[in-house]
């Protein structure tokens, strides 16, 4: 069965560019040119990733990624003309699983598209756990289980949602327990290509993880911040 992408962009020309490389390349595609049609088609189909321009008339991508995120797990890539870095980092805070800046290249979108979808789908098929699979992939700390290989974050057995970057953020962390891992270092370790990386983007990865991980992300007890040197995974 062929994935469904969504195509959410308000010029013609660009979007009829991208639905007619897709359905090319295979892929079921529709297309909406606003925030409420693409509201309208996600009701009505099964979808399982959109491309989502961020400077859509009258609503903000950015907002639309938040909405979508806090309904569901669909593959979200933005597609920005903008080359400032914030808009990429707010979008990635918001939910977003990968962007992509115009003028991109359609085959790099395509590799994208591919990733994200095969990520999505190993995801939701590790639902099953193989008892006889060896435990050296797996970290535990408190109440949480981390299986690097299944990419598989869990708390007392209930599954939580990680994006590629928080994922690859976890792994570079969990590897180095009890060890202060500088900015620099960490950007190095996460494939995460960001077009104009720098030391806001651990920064907003880490809130994050907080957010999601900590008992209180106030008062971090597992990603740990050493003033002046960087960050410190303390999970037991």
């Amino acid at each position: 069965m062929s994935n469904h992408v969504l195509v959410v962009e308000d010029d013609a020309v660009t979007r009829s560019k991208l639905v007619g490389y897709f359905q090319n390349e295979g892929y079921t595609v529709s297309e909406a040119d606003s925030g409420s049609q693409m509201r309208e088609l996600l009701q009505t189909h099964a979808i399982d990733l959109v491309m989502l321009d961020i400077n859509l008339p009258g609503e903000d991508g950015l907002m639309l990624t938040r909405e979508l995120r806090s309904q569901s797990d669909i593959g979200i890539i933005l597609v920005t003309g903008r080359t400032d870095s914030i808009d990429k980092i707010v979008g990635l805070e918001m939910g977003a699983d990968d962007y992509v800046t115009k003028p991109f290249e359609l085959r790099e979108l395509l590799v994208r598209v591919k990733n994200l979808l095969w990520r999505i789908s190993s995801a939701r098929n590790s639902g099953g756990i193989d008892l006889n699979k060896h435990d050296e992939n797996v970290v535990r700390f408190g109440e949480w289980t981390f299986d690097v290989q299944r990419r598989a974050l869990s708390r007392n057995g209930e599954p939580v949602k990680l994006t590629k970057a928080e994922y690859e953020l976890l792994v570079a962390l969990s590897t180095y327990p009890n060890q202060v891992l500088s900015r620099e270092r960490i950007l190095n370790m996460i494939s995460h290509r960001v077009d104009a990386p720098n030391d806001r983007t651990i920064d907003v990865l880490i809130r994050r993880m907080r957010a999601k991980m900590e008992f209180d992300p106030k008062n971090p007890q597992i990603f740990v911040t050493v003033h002046g040197e960087g960050y410190m995974f303390a999970g037991d």
